[in-house]
C-alpha cells in the first residue's frame, strides 16, 4: 500500500501536460482542523429524514456522499469490527446501497431486483419483508453490462426503485405491498433500467439505459402517489422532444440554435443514437433544477455520425417541474471512445479563482475533472485527474477539448495506448464530497486501450457498437487509485494507488474517516486528511457498490457495505471470477487476469461498528 502526497505541487499526470497550481486563498492548509480548501460546503439544505438516516440514494440532493455521524473517528477506526451479514441470495453486480429510513435498512439487488426490509430493532435482524417483483428474464440477456441495479430511494412511506425490465415500482415502506407499477423502458428496443431515481417535490426522476443498443435516451418524472407519468424529455431529437424553449440559455456558443439535436447528427441516425441516463441525479431546491449526465453516442465508429450528436455525452440541467432545459454542456463533443458524462454531478459552493461560486463538480469518464458554475453552466476549471493522452487540454473560452489527432478514431485504423480506456478515469463508482476538508474523495480507474472501429448496422435490441478496444493496464504498476481532490484548484492532494480499478464508490464523515472498496474484496477506512490507511477488512467478495453510515436503536454509529463483484469490470473486464458458469462459453475479458485469484462473484451486506 503507497499513499502519494501532492500538498505543494499542482499534479502532474503520467502522460499529461503539467497543470500549476492556484495561487488564491483556497490554497491546502493542512495544520490544525483547518479545511484543506476553505469555505467550501455543500450545495444544498439538509437531506430528509433524519441524522442518523440515509433516505436517498447519495444522502442528500447534492450527492456528497458526507455524513455528519462522527462517532467512528480517525482515532477509533481501527477498532471497527463486523456486527452482522446478510446475504442477499443473488449473485452477479451488487452496484448501488442501502437505505436507512425508520429504524428499518432497505436493500435492492441486482436482477431480479428482490427487495428486502430488514427490521434493526430485533436481535438477529429479522425480515419485515421481502418483495420480489416481476421481472422479464429477457431483460438479463439485454443488458449489456451486468444486471446491476443502483439502488432505492425513500419518500411519503414508499420505497421506488426501478427494475432491469424497464418499469419503476413503489413499494409501501412498512408492509412491503406494491402500491404501484409503470413501464417506462422497451425491453424490446434494448432499453433496460439500472439506474436510482431521486425523488424530487413528489417527482420520481428515472432515466433510461442501453446506450450500446442503439436507443433513444431520455429522462421522465412519474408522480410519486400514482406513478402517472409528468413529463418525459429525450437526450437526441427536435427540440420540442428535448424540451428547449425560451429558458434555455448554454453558455457556450456552440451549444446554441435550433434543433442542434437533429442537426448534428446525419439523416434520422439520431433516432438510434444513445444518450441514456443510467448515472446519478442531483437536484438544487433553490434553482429547482435536476442535474445529469447522458451517455456515449451510438454507434462507437464514428465514421457513422458525423457532428457534435447532441445531446450525448453532455451535462444537462433541467426543471424539475417540467423538465425542462435550462442550460446544457457537451463534455466531449462527437464521442470517439465512449466517454459517457453519466457520473455523479456534486452540488458545493466554494470559491473559485477568488470568486464564490455555485459549483458543480464532475469527475468525467475522459479523465478530466470539471469545476462548472451550476446556474449557467460555465466551465470554471477542468484539468486531469488520471493518466490521460487523448486530449490536451480543455479550451475554457469554448468548452471544447484539444484532442490529440494521434488519439483519434477511424473506421479501418488501429489507434494504440488512448488513454483513458472506455472504462473511463471514472466510471460509475461515485465520488464523495467532505465539507470539513473542502475535498472530494474519488475512486479512479488507471486503463488504457487500444481502438479499432468497424462498420456496423443497427438491428433492434442487439448491441450497436461497431468497434473493438481491447483494455490494458495505465502507466506505472497500479490499475486504480482512490483520491483527494481539490476542485477548487483542479489538482490531487492524495492517493492511494491499487493493483485494480477501483469500482466501488466512496463515503466520507465528519469523524474525518473516508471509506471505500477494492475489487479484490477489501474494504478501507482512510484519514480523509492524509490518506492514511488505518483500517481494513477483507469481505467475501469485490466490493462495487457504495457504503453508507447509519445511527442504529442501540444509539451507536455503523458502516455498512455491499460485497458483489460485478457491473462492467466484474463481468465483462475481470476474468473468470465466476465459479458458478463451468459450461460458458463466452469470451472473458483479460485486463485483470489475476483478479480471480482474490475474489468471486458473491452477494452479502457487511455491517460494521466500534
Amino acid at each position: 500500500m503507497r499513499v502519494y502526497h501532492a500538498l505543494v505541487l499542482g499534479l502532474v499526470l503520467a502522460g499529461c501536460k503539467k497543470v500549476g497550481p492556484s495561487s488564491d486563498s483556497t490554497a491546502a492548509r493542512v495544520q490544525g482542523g483547518a479545511p484543506i480548501v476553505a469555505d467550501a460546503r455543500i450545495g444544498t439544505p439538509n437531506p430528509p429524514g433524519g441524522e442518523g438516516e440515509w433516505v436517498m440514494p447519495a444522502r442528500d440532493y447534492a450527492s456528497s456522499r458526507y455524513s455528519t455521524l462522527a462517532q467512528i473517528t480517525s482515532a477509533n477506526v481501527k477498532n471497527l469490527k463486523a456486527a452482522w451479514t446478510f446475504s442477499t441470495g443473488v449473485l452477479r453486480g451488487h452496484e448501488g446501497q442501502p437505505l436507512v429510513v425508520n429504524k428499518t435498512m432497505y436493500l435492492v439487488t441486482p436482477y431480479p431486483n428482490v427487495a428486502y426490509a430488514i427490521d434493526l430493532t430485533q436481535p438477529g435482524y429479522p425480515l419485515k419483508w421481502k418483495f420480489r417483483p416481476e421481472n422479464a428474464q429477457a431483460a438479463a440477456g439485454t443488458a449489456c453490462c451486468d444486471v446491476v441495479n443502483r439502488g432505492a430511494a425513500y419518500a411519503d412511506g414508499k420505497i421506488v426503485y426501478n427494475l432491469l425490465d424497464g418499469h419503476t415500482v413503489a413499494v409501501d415502506a412498512e408492509s412491503g405491498k406494491q402500491l404501484w407499477r409503470v413501464q417506462m423502458a422497451d425491453l424490446n428496443r434494448g432499453e433496460t433500467i439500472t439506474m436510482a431515481p431521486i425523488v424530487v417535490k413528489n417527482r420520481v426522476i428515472v432515466g433510461s439505459s442501453g446506450g450500446e443498443m442503439g436507443v433513444r435516451g431520455w429522462i421522465a418524472a412519474l408522480d410519486l402517489a400514482t406513478g402517472r407519468e409528468l413529463w418525459r424529455a429525450y437526450n437526441t431529437g427536435s427540440d420540442a422532444d428535448v424540451k428547449i424553449g425560451a429558458r434555455f440559455k448554454p453558455f457556450y456558443a456552440t451549444e446554441r440554435g435550433k434543433d442542434l439535436g437533429l442537426t448534428s447528427w446525419p439523416g434520422d441516425s439520431w433516432k438510434v443514437g444513445g444518450g441514456a441516463v443510467w448515472g446519478w441525479l442531483s437536484y438544487d431546491p433553490t434553482l429547482n433544477l435536476v442535474y445529469h449526465g447522458t451517455s456515449n453516442p451510438g454507434p462507437w465508429n464514428q465514421d457513422v455520425r458525423p457532428g457534435d450528436n447532441k445531446w450525448t455525452c453532455a451535462i444537462l440541467a433541467r426543471d424539475a417541474d417540467t423538465g425542462e432545459l435550462v442550460w446544457a454542456f457537451q463534455v466531449t463533443p462527437h464521442d470517439l471512445w465512449d466517454y459517457d458524462a453519466v457520473n455523479e454531478n456534486i452540488l458545493v459552493d466554494m470559491p473559485v479563482k477568488g470568486q464564490p461560486r455555485k459549483a458543480l463538480v464532475h469527475f468525467d469518464r475522459n479523465g478530466f475533472a470539471y469545476t462548472l458554475d451550476r446556474q449557467t453552466g460555465e466551465v470554471l476549471l477542468a484539468q486531469p485527474y488520471v493518466p490521460m493522452n487523448w486530449a490536451k487540454y480543455i479550451n475554457l473560452q469554448t468548452g471544447r477539448p484539444e484532442i490529440d489527432s494521434s488519439k483519434a478514431t477511424k473506421q479501418g485504423k488501429l489507434v494504440k495506448n488512448i488513454c483513458p480506456s472506455l472504462e473511463g478515469g471514472k466510471n460509475q463508482q461515485p465520488a464523495a464530497f467532505s465539507p470539513q476538508t473542502g475535498l472530494f474523495y474519488v475512486p479512479t480507474n488507471n486503463l488504457c486501450m487500444d481502438f479499432e472501429s468497424r462498420p456496423v448496422s443497427y438491428i433492434a435490441g442487439t448491441p450497436y457498437i461497431g468497434a473493438n478496444a481491447p483494455e490494458t493496464g495505465g502507466p506505472g504498476d497500479y490499475k486504480g487509485e482512490f483520491m483527494a481532490w481539490d476542485a477548487a484548484n483542479g489538482r490531487k492532494v492524495w492517493g492511494i494507488r491499487e493493483p485494480f480499478p477501483v469500482w466501488g464508490g466512496a463515503l466520507v464523515t465528519a469523524g474525518n474517516v473516508v471509506f471505500y472498496g477494492t475489487l479484490d474484496g477489501w474494504f478501507k477506512a482512510a484519514n480523509a486528511r492524509t490518506g492514511e490507511v488505518l483500517w481494513q477488512f477483507k469481505v467475501g467478495s469485490g466490493v462495487v457498490g457504495n457504503p453508507i453510515t447509519y445511527t442504529a436503536p442501540d444509539g451507536k454509529q455503523y458502516i455498512a457495505v455491499y460485497s458483489g463483484i460485478g457491473g462492467d469490470m466484474g463481468l465483462l473486464i475481470a476474468g473468470d471470477v465466476a465459479a458458478n458458469l463451468p459450461f460458458d462459453v463466452r469470451e472473458r475479458g483479460t485486463t485483470l487476469p489475476d483478479l480471480a485469484k482474490y475474489t468471486s462473484w458473491g452477494g452479502m451486506l457487511f455491517v460494521f461498528a466500534l
